[in-house]
């Protein structure tokens, strides 16, 4: 059909075509047991530090793939995270003449009339004085695959929030999911992030000129199990929620053996007819204003 398309002959030729694109990805090991990444400084290492456990499983598995000298066996890990590089994948987004122009469109297009209609809008990306680029929100399956997604809020909001446009950057596979552990294996992530926010140098084919790429993180989108995860706050208890803290109005229910929060009536007009319903709630009458928000030094004492 296509006599003159040069396709692969093999999948190892298929994984050399990809990663001359700059769209390949690494395979970092992990421990059975989620307590590190064999990655920088401790990449040579054999067992956890933490748990003691092997890096490696019992038994050898057969390289078929072998660049030389047929089939050889070689080790195989337990656990491998999949980590897809941050930076080249923002760069050919500037290098390319078909998506370049559209990664300008919050800066150069946006109509900036004080209306929010996308995240360029908000508080939150104008406190950078940056070329953002953006959150990722975390999702789990029942098999246990955790997928870590960027989304490019620099695109425009028809194009943004299209599955085309979202940057995969993690897939963490394993028999259970990270749970609180999974700070160890957004390392790499953050890393690369830490380099985003000084700049790295990214060539711009639409003004055909070298320029210092910028990043942040602006937010994360995740439920709330997800929540208590990703910034350490518990989300069960006496405190669960992250917006009143020490201020949660909860209560103990005997018989149920968990907590029930109530209060949600504080953030109702003074004078709303539900405030002084007792029959309908608690079988009080609410007189309290919505608690203050919480600042981060009162967070760490909490």
């Amino acid at each position: 059909m296509f006599p003159f398309a040069k396709i692969p002959q093999s999948c190892q030729d298929m994984n050399r075509l990809i990663k001359d694109l700059g769209l390949g990805y690494d395979k970092i090991h992990s421990c059975p047991n989620d307590c590190m990444l064999y990655w920088g400084d401790q990449k040579n290492q054999q067992s956890c530090h933490v748990c003691s456990k092997s890096r490696w499983m019992d038994r050898n598995t057969e390289d078929v793939n072998a660049d030389e000298g047929g089939a050889q066996l070689r080790k195989k890990p337990v656990k491998v995270l999949r980590y897809f590089p941050l930076i080249p994948r923002l760069q050919r987004l500037f290098m390319s003449s078909k998506t370049a122009d559209s990664m300008r469109w919050h800066n150069d297009e946006r109509t900036d009339d004080g209306l929010l209609r996308h995240p360029a809008d908000s508080s939150a990306w104008k406190s950078f004085d940056t070329d953002g680029f953006n959150p990722f929100k975390i999702m789990s399956t029942s098999y246990s695959t955790w997928p870590v997604v960027l989304v490019p809020y620099n695109l425009p909001p028809w194009i943004c929030m299209k599955q085309s446009s979202f940057i995969l950057s993690m897939i963490i596979l394993g028999e259970k999911g990270p749970g609180n552990d999974i700070d160890i294996y957004l390392q790499p992530l953050i890393k690369e992030l830490k380099q985003l926010w000084s700049g790295v140098e990214t060539y711009d084919v639409l003004r055909k000129e070298n320029f210092n790429l910028r990043a942040a993180l602006l937010w994360i989108i995740n439920d709330f199990p997800a929540f208590a995860n990703l910034s350490g706050w518990s989300t069960k208890g006496r405190y669960a929620c992250p917006c009143c803290a020490a201020q949660t109005c909860s209560k103990w229910l005997y018989n149920g053996k968990k907590f029930s929060y109530m209060g949600h009536r504080r953030w109702l007009d003074g004078n709303h007819k539900f405030r002084f319903q007792r029959t309908l709630f608690d079988g009080t009458e609410e007189y309290r204003g919505a608690p203050e928000q919480t600042i981060g030094s009162e967070i760490l004492l909490c």
